[in-house]
Formats: C-alpha cells, structure tokens, sequence
C-alpha cells in the first residue's frame, strides 16, 4: 500500500522530462491509443490579474496520455491553471509548451456547466464541437459517433430541455469528444450532479479516457473521485504546486476500497493543515 502513494517534493532536484515513462499499468495495454494524447511541460508559470497574483511559478510535466487531476481550495488558481493549459487565458510570465504543436481542435474543455444551445437539438449541439469542421461530408456520422459513445444514441432528435443534468453533461461531453481531442481539460464538469449520477459519470470519463488515450486534466474539489479517476494528484496551494501524489493502484478502481482511502485521507490531510495555517 504504501508504494501506492509518492510524494514528490516541490523543491526537490529538477528532473530530465526525456527519462519520463508513463508507468500506470493500463496503458501499458493501449499503446496505440496513448500516442494520441500530447504531452506538454509548463515552466515558471505565473498568472496575475492587476496586483492579485494568482499562479506564482508553477513547473510541471504531464506525459502524453497521463490523467492527472487538481485539487485545492476555492481561490488556490486550479482553474486559472487548467484555462492557462486550455489556452483560454495568457500568462502573465512562464511557457506552456506541447511536445507537438497542437490544432485548434487538440485542445478542449469541458465545463461544470454544460452550455447547451437550448434552440439546437442534441446532436445538433454535438456537431458544434467540430468548429470549422462541422461543414464536412462526415459531420452528423461524427457527431452520431460520439452520441453513442457517451450512450445517448437514442437521444440525437431530443431538445436539451427534456434532458436530466446527467444527460445534458453526457452530450457536453460528446461534443468536447467529437473532434477527437489530444488534451482534454475538464473543469469541475461533475459538481453540480447528484451522488450516483456522478459515480457514472466518472465510470464514463474513465472509461472514453481509457478507449480514446488522451491527455486528461481534471479540475475537481472533491479529493475522493481525483483518486478514483487520475494516475496523478497536484495538490495546488497559494498559486504553487504544493503536493505532487502519483496514483500507482490497478483499473478499474473499487470505490470505498481502503487504499483509496488511504490515497484520500492523505491529501485531505496536507489541505485542512493548509487551511489551518491560512487562519
């Protein structure tokens, strides 16, 4: 059990990324799929918006396929983060830099809203996530695709009004799906769901991760499911990285089991002391 749980200090020597190897054991067996995903390393990253200084040098790798996940307190800057990665904000200092150079469409968010056009039909919403591409030939056959994927294919005529908050995130997802992503962010897209309706959607997320190999970054504040879902933990805290928890526990992962919970109560430990310290 406790070789399931690596800190990596903030502080510690820096590392050579080229000797980095991706070592969860699933993807080991989806080789192919893994080398969708892009990798990418941030270096000195800081973000300040006026004089409040939100990210304060953060340096990190993410190798191609990872799913790593952030967690921290409401204002740390995990979403600022992820929006940095995103591209949806521009640092202020540092570099964000893929191992390739990513299309518009390699990059996509979801978020905690699903933001459904609520004049288009569900699939129709789905076909937005293909951008300029949504004039192609293949456009619907792609959107349709992806509909299945998250298990809405019998839902492609319906309006978003008719659907529960489940489903409207399902086809949020299959539409940040249906470009075939490199780098999937996410951001807190399952806080606002009911306790089971969550559970499915994170057996979901994990499972379209695992089919699909992209990189996956989660935004999320509840430490239960960044265990249950990442291979990594970043623990964020005043604008820095303060924990770096690596997740070696075999797929599919068993909710409740006691190395989770072990995996749980230790960084829910270092962020109450952190909360404490903040007082």
């Amino acid at each position: 059990m406790q070789e399931a749980l690596r800190f990596q200090p903030v502080d510690a020597e820096p590392v050579d990324h080229a000797d980095i190897v991706v070592k969860p054991r699933h993807l080991r067996r989806v080789t192919e799929s893994v080398a969708r995903g892009l990798a990418l390393t941030i270096r000195g990253l800081r973000k300040a918006f006026g004089d409040n200084e939100v990210l304060r040098g953060i340096d990190l790798h993410i190798p191609s396929g990872q799913f790593v996940a952030i967690v921290g307190r409401s204002g740390c800057g995990k979403s600022t983060l992820l929006r940095l990665i995103a591209g949806l904000e521009a640092p202020t200092a540092g570099s964000i830099a893929f191992d390739e150079e990513p299309r518009a469409q390699d990059v996509r968010v979801m978020f905690q809203e699903p933001r459904l056009l609520p004049w288009a039909r569900v699939l129709s919403n789905v076909e937005v996530g293909l951008g300029r591409e949504r004039a192609s030939a293949d456009a619907q056959a792609r959107a349709e695709r992806a509909l299945v994927e998250v298990g809405l294919g019998d839902k492609r005529a319906q309006w978003p009004s008719v659907l529960s908050g489940g489903q409207k995130q399902r086809v949020a997802l299959a539409r940040a799906l249906v470009s075939q992503p490199r780098v999937l962010a996410f951001d807190e897209p399952l806080g606002a769901l009911d306790a089971l309706t969550r559970i499915s959607m994170q057996q979901l997320l994990e499972r379209v991760w695992r089919d699909q190999g992209f990189t996956a970054i989660l935004v999320t504040h509840d430490v239960a499911e960044a265990v249950a879902l990442a291979d990594r933990v970043l623990v964020i805290e005043d604008g820095r990285i303060a924990e770096d928890v690596t997740i070696d526990l075999p797929r599919p992962r068993r909710r409740g089991s006691a190395e989770l919970a072990a995996l749980e109560g230790e960084i829910l430990k270092h962020l109450l002391e952190g909360s404490e310290d903040t007082l």
